[in-house]
């Protein structure tokens, strides 16, 4: 026995070191586990597992995903007579595996459609379209996908209706019928209405008076969809918690879809975050093209730290927060609204390390306790 006891204190010892090594490896979702999902969104590569690396990162970090493109229409319906569920298939089944809270993201919008589609021209085909798109589509994913984005971005920034293709052939009928078709395939999913700068005054009674109309017609709407593509700067915290506020106020679930950060200057005249929106590029418009410094690294985890402080303070009207991509090198601002330019929006920088601004993400929850 007294040769033992050395291998087992060596071996306590070991443990010991292993377990404080385990709780000192903190990591978003479990952080904020009891509060709201964390999610990220997913491009085709990181679907397919192509990184193992991303993939740890991902597996780790997040418990709710979004299909960054490859639900959206012209992927999932290419053709009148044809749908493709190929990938859309690996996403769920990548969600299910990993026990991650999935939404489907996108059933009506107005960007991205296939090519057949943007050559309806009357209501009778339209209203087919749309009942035969959504039904198809949510009755496949019925029970295994938990909410869905069933209308995206359908406001101007003034809170008046976008003259997309489904207003101009249907009129407003078509927000309504949307959510009725969905909920029909799915009683149980969640239903969203998602959009970009809805936290700004008017674009936000806009939207108010949206939901509120299909909710009065009769449309089942769980939840709204706050975009977050924001600034350093701007929105402000105040707008930002009236809006978290009065949708909660209709009976709505919060969420923050697609948060991300600019760090860099935007041309005067740009409009929110449509993404059909370009301008030329300059030196003085990317500003960081080889790496982001510290006082801006600072600033940025200044602003996420202010706005995770606010979500916790709501807490139990968040339903989930969704960054829009896994790291800086995915993201969708290195090329919008001008082309070409680097961006460092997100928690992760393009070699998957965390940044300053998750480390205070992580700092907040610990001084909260």
């Amino acid at each position: 026995m007294k040769f033992i006891k050395p291998y087992l204190f060596a071996f306590t010892v070991l443990l010991s070191v292993s377990c404080t090594s385990q709780k000192e490896k903190p990591n978003l979702k479990n952080v904020y586990k009891n509060d709201f999902y964390i999610g990220t969104a997913l491009d085709l590569n990181q679907i397919n597992e192509k990184n193992k690396k991303e993939d740890s990162l991902i597996r780790k970090e997040f418990n709710a995903i979004t299909a960054e493109n490859i639900m959206k229409a012209m992927f999932t319906h290419p053709q009148k007579d044809k749908y493709d569920f190929t990938l859309s298939d690996k996403f769920v089944e990548y969600g299910e595996k990993n026990k991650m809270f999935i939404h489907g993201h996108t059933l009506i919008w107005h960007s991205q459609l296939a090519p057949w589609m943007q050559k309806i021209a009357d209501s009778t085909e339209m209203k087919a379209f749309m009942k035969d798109h959504i039904t198809t589509i949510v009755s496949k994913y019925k029970g295994r996908i938990n909410s869905w984005d069933v209308v995206n971005e359908a406001l101007n920034e003034d809170g008046t209706l976008r003259k997309s293709i489904f207003l101009n052939t249907l009129g407003e009928r078509y927000l309504v019928d949307a959510f009725k078709l969905a909920e029909k395939a799915d009683p149980k999913v969640d239903l969203y209405y998602n959009d970009y700068n809805i936290e700004e005054p008017a674009k936000r009674a806009g939207a108010i008076a949206l939901i509120k109309k299909i909710k009065t017609e009769g449309g089942k709407v769980d939840g709204v969809g706050i975009q977050g593509h924001w600034r350093l700067e701007s929105p402000s915290l105040e707008e930002i918690e009236k809006s978290i506020l009065e949708y909660s106020a209709l009976g709505l679930k919060v969420a923050f879809t697609e948060l991300d950060i600019t760090v860099l200057p935007n041309p005067w005249d740009l409009k929110g975050a449509d993404v059909n929106q370009n301008f030329e590029g300059s030196e003085k418009m990317n500003p960081y093209p080889k790496s982001l410094p510290d006082s801006i690294q600072n600033k940025l985890a200044e602003r996420y730290a202010s706005i995770f402080k606010l979500f916790l303070k709501h807490k139990d009207k968040i339903s989930r927060v969704t960054f829009w991509g896994v790291h800086d090198g995915q993201s969708w601002l290195n090329n919008w609204p001008i082309k070409g330019r680097t961006n460092y929006p997100l928690p992760f920088d393009k070699d998957l390390k965390h940044k300053k601004a998750y480390d205070s993400l992580l700092t907040l929850k610990e001084t909260k306790k």
